[in-house]
């Protein structure tokens, strides 16, 4: 009764070991498969010499090597060998080695004279059995060898489970109990509406019955959407962490391979894992690569492979069979693009748009990644989060992270002010190139230029504040003028317009002080035209197509949603628009002369001039922009906060005396 109670685990059959018995038994047998048809004996040199002069050698080979083989008959064959019954098919023979060729072949023409040989002298190269097998048989291992190693590589390494017949199953790296990221929803600054969303699918895998008593059932999928390194795959790993449930991770490139039916085989196998691991978590990064729209391939036919592995995803996360507790979460920048079948709800019931962070939002990231940081006290949070609009938590993080590398080089003992605001300027605008060779005219040609830009964006009331203004290369720029953009939900054309004049201040400022334009306005023109064409063809802001759109989302599409009639008209009507901002930006400049050549003519000196240096030459600027009222609030109601708290500290802890 005790043996049945034994979990003894029996070894695996593997057909490894059945190949390498087979292969070593053939081997064997080419080498040494003759031998068992012959009765060899090895003798001296004056015993065979005895065996032929007594006559008992029927034939004789000698080889290149001095060895020499002498059959002898089977009638003679006990006599030698001391055996009577001889098989049939046997040859007796005998071995042995030769001093000299020559007395060798003079001792055999004697015997034959005499009478005792009458046999055949051969003469042969040795046979090389290992060499023969060896170049007959090591180029087909050679060719297999390299087949198998490029079916491992084309298999993304799956060769090692399996080789090249495991090529179908999934490549999800699974994080179970023991070796989940240790990211949790506190590393994740900012995207307080995102966390919120998958803070809820966490809490439905921790305590189900919440949902279900109500009769609620958790969204089947969830998919995060937003700009480039806004933290979509950082909220994944947060939520592998905080769930406690086996996490599949995955790529979108992984289900896609050369081979005919893979994508869908592997689609397949990550949903059977799951479904045995369940209730569980997949995270489907870069969906796109393999979700986008059917019929819509660019090349012009039809990639049924990767439409065939969109089919499998489609039916398994939604299709005929149950997936119950598998959760899918999936990440991607553009939304656009992806099938809509795949979008409905039942497979994706949510869409989390992770946006780009805002300046409260952006202060929280600036706080998780300054903490490792030895910062210096004239570091402000609130500045730098005012000075990085725009910014994805990626920015940031490379902001502090390079800013560190700034004050390491320059051996300071902390990061500064300064380290940050020299980081944020070489990642917007590149590296600084004060080696750059210029002549004097062409140095005077790019400050007045930048001057221009500056003077115009100071008296337009929505133009973007200014910060500073440098003629110091940096990249492909000769010169620049740094502005903190405002954080705006809508735009309105008046505001456009403005900083469609100020982006012409440049090319407009060469043409009224100097009397000849350059190619530095190249990208403020580019700008400019992009611009004027948006604000005319989407957003119908002129007054000959006013209240139309023509935005195509359909990106493989050909065809213009236009006639040629309209597009000449929106050409004339951007044409309109860019000359009307033109002429306004070097009206502006000749009422500001003696400012603007006063601001060129410090720039000229210093390089760099910000906005202190502007204001005292300008005045004060009499706008105020949208950031800065939204920090001044944000600043009263922290204030505000500090003082109820320090009014009601007192009746919180009254003091107790004996």
């Amino acid at each position: 009764m005790a043996n049945k109670n034994l979990n003894i685990k029996k070894p695996k059959f593997s057909f490894t070991w059945f190949y390498m018995v087979v292969g070593g038994a053939l081997l064997l047998f080419y080498l040494f498969g003759d031998n068992k048809e012959n009765m060899v004996m090895q003798k001296e040199y004056s015993e065979l010499t005895e065996l032929i002069t007594k006559g008992y050698v029927e034939r004789i080979t000698v080889y290149d090597n001095d060895d020499i083989e002498a059959y002898i008959y089977k009638d003679s064959a006990g006599y030698v060998f001391k055996e009577k019954n001889i098989a049939k098919g046997v040859h007796p023979m005998v071995v042995s080695t030769i001093g000299s060729r020559d007395n060798f072949e003079k001792f055999i023409f004697e015997q034959k004279d005499n009478g005792n040989f009458k046999g055949t002298l051969n003469y042969d190269k040795k046979p090389d059995y290992l060499g023969g097998f060896l170049w007959n048989i090591l180029p087909f291992v050679v060719i297999v060898g390299v087949w198998i190693f490029l079916m491992r590589k084309m298999s993304g390494g799956g060769g090692g489970q399996g080789g090249v017949f495991n090529v179908g199953k999934s490549q999800a790296k699974l994080f179970d109990k023991g070796n989940q990221p240790k990211i949790t929803f506190k590393d994740v600054a900012g995207q307080e509406g995102a966390k919120q969303e998958v803070k809820e699918i966490v809490d439905f895998l921790k305590n189900p019955q919440v949902y279900t008593e109500l009769g609620g059932k958790i969204p089947k999928g969830a998919l995060l959407v937003g700009p480039p390194g806004t933290g979509k795959t950082l909220l994944a790993k947060a939520v592998a962490g905080e769930a406690n449930v086996p996490f599949f991770s995955m790529s979108g490139s992984d289900f896609v391979e050369m081979f005919v039916g893979v994508g869908a085989s592997r689609v397949r196998d990550l949903f059977r894992q799951a479904k045995e691991k369940a209730p569980c978590i997949i995270f489907i990064d870069e969906i796109d690569a393999v979700g986008r729209a059917r019929g819509k391939n660019p090349n012009m036919g039809g990639n049924d492979e990767r439409e065939n592995t969109l089919n499998q995803l489609l039916t398994e996360m939604d299709g005929f069979g149950t997936n119950s507790g598998i959760i899918v979460i999936a990440a991607t920048n553009r939304a656009d693009i992806l099938d809509k079948a795949l979008l409905r709800a039942g497979r994706f019931d949510r869409q989390i748009h992770v946006d780009l962070p805002d300046l409260n939002e952006r202060k929280e990231v600036f706080k998780v990644h300054l903490s490792p940081l030895k910062l210096d006290q004239s570091v402000e949070i609130d500045t730098l989060a005012r000075q990085t609009p725009g910014f994805s938590g990626a920015d940031i993080a490379n902001v502090c992270n390079e800013a560190a590398l700034i004050a390491a080089r320059n051996q300071k003992k902390a990061v500064d002010k300064q380290d940050f605001l020299d980081a944020i300027d070489r990642i917007i605008g590149g590296l600084e190139k004060k080696t750059k060779v210029m002549t004097q005219k062409e140095k005077e040609t790019i400050a007045i230029h930048e001057a221009g830009h500056a003077t115009i964006s100071w008296f337009l009331e929505h133009a973007n504040p200014l910060i500073k203004v440098t003629i110091v290369p940096r990249g492909r720029a000769l010169g620049a003028a740094w502005y903190m953009p405002e954080e705006r939900q809508i735009t309105t054309k008046e505001q456009m317009l403005d900083e469609m004049c100020a982006t012409l201040g440049g090319r407009a400022a060469e043409e009224a002080f100097i009397g000849h334009i350059s190619t530095g306005a190249m990208n403020d023109l580019e700008r400019v035209t992009k611009q004027a064409y948006g604000m005319i063809a989407y957003a119908g802001m002129s007054d000959k197509l006013s209240n139309l759109c023509y935005y195509n989302n359909n990106e493989y599409s050909f065809n213009r949603p236009y006639s040629e009639k309209t597009a000449e008209t929106i050409d004339n009507e951007v044409h309109k628009m860019i000359n009307e901002q033109y002429e306004r930006a070097k009206e502006l400049l000749r009422e500001h002369k003696e400012g603007h050549a006063e601001l060129a003519k410090l720039l000229m000196e210093r390089e760099v001039i910000f906005a202190e240096d502007v204001e005292k030459i300008f005045g004060k600027r009499p706008w105020t922009s949208r950031s800065e009222e939204i920090f001044a609030s944000n600043e009263n109601v922290a204030e505000e906060t500090a003082q109820a708290e320090a009014t009601e500290q007192p009746e919180a802890e009254p003091t107790v005396t004996a």
